[in-house]
């Protein structure tokens, strides 16, 4: 069956990655709070809205996307060494905002919006890693589809709005938890706490 664009979708999941053949649970989404899109925008991955796009509201799923459907290799190339001096605000390095661990926002030099985890911080640099967060793993999705049904033109607007910047474009409508899952778009942008 072929997938129809413009479909609102909302589903409720368990993500898991394998590791050394132990299945992880990384992140989830209730009924409560759903990972909302509209089919056709690529504001998810591929394989992804291909398994759920044609599902109908209850149905349940449990499909595996491999590394290279999914965020594809760990590569070294994306760990960079940054100037301390562009993380300065005033003269003064931002601590609040840059600390091992965090997830920054940030813009290459093609005006793309990306992000990157704060891997250390020495005297002079910052050590970022632009890798996603699941590059490199097999991802596992469990779940069902919470609704299902053609997209209003109100709610496509609203998306094409926030995918001009005006926005997520994640469907969060302003309740976005960032907690290093962001990348509903391949490239980042997004900061709903749902990856894919």
């Amino acid at each position: 069956m072929e997938n129809k664009s413009n479909k609102y979708i909302a589903v409720a999941y368990k993500l898991y990655v394998t590791e050394k053949e132990n299945a992880r649970l990384v992140e989830e989404a209730t009924d409560e709070k759903p990972f909302l899109f509209i089919s056709g925008f690529g504001l998810t991955l591929e394989g992804f809205e291909k398994e759920v796009a044609n599902l109908e509201k209850g149905a349940e799923f449990c499909f595996t996307l491999a590394k290279d459907e999914a965020y594809g290799d760990f590569l070294d190339e994306h760990v960079l060494e940054l100037d301390r001096d562009i993380f300065c605000i005033n003269g003064h390095f931002d601590h609040e905002n840059i600390f091992r661990g965090a997830m920054v926002p940030m813009q290459n030099e093609d005006g793309n919006r990306l992000y990157g985890q704060v891997l250390d911080i020495t005297e002079d640099k910052v050590i970022m890693d632009f890798n996603h967060p699941l590059a490199g793993k097999d991802l596992t999705f469990k779940g069902h589809i919470v609704e299902s049904r053609e997209a209003t033109n109100e709610e496509i607007q609203a998306m094409v709005n926030r995918m001009s910047g005006e926005g997520c474009g994640c469907g969060c409508d302003g309740d976005c938890n960032c907690d290093g899952h962001h990348d509903h778009h391949h490239d980042g942008g997004c900061c709903c706490g749902h990856c894919h």
